[in-house]
């Protein structure tokens, strides 16, 4: 997203979500100042500015059903304003920070090399947590059918046997989801170097 991109898009946030939820009377959280408030708002329209007008409005309609504070009243805090945005749309796929220093590190390129980065890109959003070895091994194991079928499938392309449209389409989606991944991990490590 260029400089034009998120100016748009920030002013689009403005308008779609705060103003609209101020609007309605829902003031700053109680235990945030007027200037903590401002730099909080600010920040949601910069970390939602890859966000369409249909999806801020949806995500005002569920902020106004879900308002903080004691009486219920008030914003509630940035990120669970940002979790429910996420569920309704992706971030753009450049990762969040979390999910680019997690595929810049030996984890990531482990991942990659032996097929299982979707599942652990999967269990990065859904968590939004470093993935400690327990968790590495339940992706791993959760990865195990799609790694083997990718496998078998790009094997019998090797000897030159025929694959279904349903198995073509399938390796097509799959290696689509491992170059989003690899994609992450390209960025990461271009912002390392610069």
């Amino acid at each position: 997203m260029d400089a034009r991109e998120q100016a748009e898009g920030e002013r689009r946030v403005k308008a779609e979500l705060i103003e609209p939820l101020q609007r309605l009377g829902l003031g700053k959280p109680s235990t945030l100042t007027k200037a903590q408030f401002e730099v909080m708002t600010g920040e949601l329209c910069q970390m939602l500015a890859y966000m369409n007008a249909a999806n801020l409005q949806a995500l005002a309609e569920v902020v106004a059903a879900n308002p903080g504070g004691k009486d219920r009243d008030r914003f509630p805090i940035a990120n669970k304003i940002l979790d429910w945005a996420r569920q309704m749309q992706e971030p753009p796929g450049d990762g969040s920070p979390l999910q680019r220093a997690v595929f810049a590190s030996a984890l990531g390129r482990q991942a990659l090399d032996e097929f299982w980065a979707p599942e652990l890109l999967r269990q990065l959003r859904e968590d939004r947590k470093w993935p400690g070895p327990w968790l590495v091994s339940q992706v791993k194991q959760r990865a195990d059918e799609a790694r083997r079928r990718l496998v078998d499938i790009d094997a019998r392309l090797a000897r030159g046997d025929q694959v279904s449209q349903e198995e073509a389409q399938w390796r097509s989606q799959r290696r689509a989801a491992l170059q989003r991944c690899q994609d992450i991990r390209s960025r990461a490590l271009e912002g390392v170097a610069a």
